[in-house]
C-alpha cells in the first residue's frame, strides 16, 4: 500500500509528512521547497488486541503504544502541484508520474486560505481553498484522459479488428495506473459504454478518465493550518461543498512540534491523542508553544488531526482491515515474539487470501483456519473482520 500526500506548493505538505514519519526533509516557507519525492513511513492505529488475550506484543514492524498498535504504512510526498501540472507547469509531469502507484492520495489543503494559487504567503483568509480541492480533480482529471486518449484511435481500430475485450485490452494499457480489466469492465458497464471503441466520444472518454481516476485515486481532505482563525468558516464552506470527501481539520506543525517533545522525552504522546502529559524540564518558550497547541489545537479539535488523517485513509477511504496472524495454543512466534505481525488487507479479504498474504506456501498447503478468539474452525471463504486474530492451517 502507498499513500500519496499531494497538494499544491506550500502549504505544509512537507510539514505534514515530516510529521507522520519524523525524516529529515526540507521545510521551506517557499514554494517548490520538495523537488523530489520524499518517501518515509506512517503508521496507523490498530486498537490493541493482546490485552484481550492478558499478554503484550513484540511486533516485528512498528509499535505499541498506549492502547494501539501502529502498523507501518509506506508515504510519498510529492512535489506540488500548480495549475496546469498536466500541462508540465511547475513541477507537474514529475508530481504526476510519481503518483501512478499511490492507492489513496491525502491533499494537503491550506484550510486558512494564506497560501494562493501558485504556492505564495498571502493575508489569512483572503484565498478560498475551495479552489485547491478543484484543480487538483481537474489535474487529475486531465492527467488520467491523456494517457486514455494517449494514442486511442490505432488502439480502438486494433480492438475492433481483433474484437478483442475492451476490459481486458484497455485494463493491459492503463495497468501502469492500477487499473486492471475487472475495473474497467465495472465503469463501463456503470457508463452504459456500449458498441466499438472508435464510436465513443469526447465526453465518453473523459467520463472513463473521471470515473477510472476516482475509483484508483480516491481523495481525503487534510484541512491544515486549522488553528488559523479563517479555517474555520473555510472548513464548513468545504464540507458544504464537497460532502463525497472526508475532510479532516489537522495541524500539522503541532502534531510535528509533539512528536519531537516527545521523542526528546519532554512530553508523553501518544500520536492522535487530545492531550499530553509534561516529564521533562522546559524552557518558557517550550511551555508557552505547548500551551498553544493544547488550547489552540487539542481542546478545539480533540487532537492534531494528523493521525486521524492517516487512519481515515487506510480505513475509511480504502476500508482495509487488520488481521493477526496467531494460534489457540500459542501467540508467540518460534523466537518468543508475542503477535509479532498485522497486515493489512483490503475489506473483504477471506482466510485463504490471508494465509497468501502472509506467505505463498501457506496458500498453496492451506487446510482451513481457525477465529483464535472463538476457537471456531473457518472454511477458506470465510470473510474476515478489523483486528481479527487468525491461525492458519496447512497440510505442511
Amino acid at each position: 500500500m502507498l499513500v500519496g500526500i499531494v497538494g499544491k506548493a506550500n502549504v505544509g505538505k512537507s510539514t505534514f509528512f515530516k510529521s507522520l514519519t519524523l525524516a529529515e526533509v526540507l521545510i521551506a516557507n517557499y514554494p517548490f521547497a520538495t523537488l523530489k519525492p520524499n518517501r518515509g513511513v506512517g503508521f496507523v492505529r490498530v486498537e490493541r488486541v493482546d490485552k484481550e488475550f492478558g499478554v503484550v506484543s513484540n511486533p516485528r514492524f512498528g509499535y505499541c503504544r498506549g492502547d494501539f498498535r501502529f502498523v507501518p504504512v509506506e508515504l510519498l510526498d510529492v512535489a506540488g502541484l500548480v495549475p496546469g501540472a498536466h500541462e508540465g507547469k511547475g513541477m507537474g509531469n514529475q508530481f504526476l508520474d510519481d503518483l501512478r502507484q499511490a492507492d489513496v492520495l491525502i491533499h494537503v489543503v491550506d484550510m486558512s486560505g494564506s497560501t494562493n494559487e501558485k504556492g505564495e504567503p498571502v493575508s489569512p483568509g483572503s484565498y478560498d481553498p475551495v479552489f485547491d480541492i478543484k484543480f487538483l480533480e481537474f489535474e487529475l482529471d486531465m492527467w488520467f484522459l491523456s494517457i486514455v486518449k494517449k494514442g486511442w484511435d490505432k488502439f480502438a481500430r486494433q480492438v475492433q479488428q481483433d474484437q478483442a475485450d475492451i476490459a481486458k485490452a484497455l485494463g493491459k494499457q492503463l495497468s501502469g495506473l492500477k487499473v486492471d480489466e475487472f475495473l474497467v469492465d465495472e465503469v463501463v458497464k456503470k457508463l452504459n459504454l456500449s458498441g466499438s471503441p472508435l464510436d465513443w466520444s469526447e465526453q465518453d472518454l473523459n467520463d472513463l478518465a473521471v470515473e477510472l481516476r476516482k475509483r484508483t485515486k480516491p481523495i481525503i481532505i487534510a484541512g491544515n493550518k486549522c488553528d488559523v482563525p479563517s479555517a474555520k468558516g473555510n472548513l464548513e464552506i468545504v464540507r458544504k461543498k464537497f460532502p463525497d470527501y472526508v475532510v479532516i481539520p489537522c495541524s500539522a506543525e503541532s502534531e510535528l512540534a509533539l512528536r519531537e517533545a516527545d521523542q526528546k522525552q519532554l512530553i508523553d504522546y501518544v500520536p492522535g491523542s487530545s492531550s499530553f502529559n509534561i516529564r521533562g524540564s522546559l524552557s518558557d518558550k517550550q511551555r508557552s508553544a505547548l500551551d498553544f497547541i493544547k488550547k489552540r489545537v487539542l481542546d478545539v479539535f480533540g487532537s492534531t488531526g494528523v493521525q486521524e488523517v492517516l487512519d481515515s485513509a487506510v480505513f475509511d477511504v480504502l476500508r482495509f482491515i487488520a488481521v493477526f496472524p496467531g494460534g489457540v495454543n500459542k501467540l508467540a512466534d518460534s523466537q518468543g515474539r508475542v503477535l509479532p505481525d498485522c497486515f493489512l488487507l483490503p475489506e473483504g479479504s477471506t482466510a485463504f487470501d490471508f494465509a497468501g498474504y502472509i506467505h505463498s506456501d501457506f496458500a498453496k498447503n492451506f487446510l482451513g483456519a481457525i477465529d483464535v478468539r472463538t476457537k471456531r474452525k473457518i472454511g477458506r471463504d470465510a470473510v474476515l473482520k478489523h483486528r481479527d486474530v487468525i491461525e492458519i492451517l496447512t497440510s505442511k
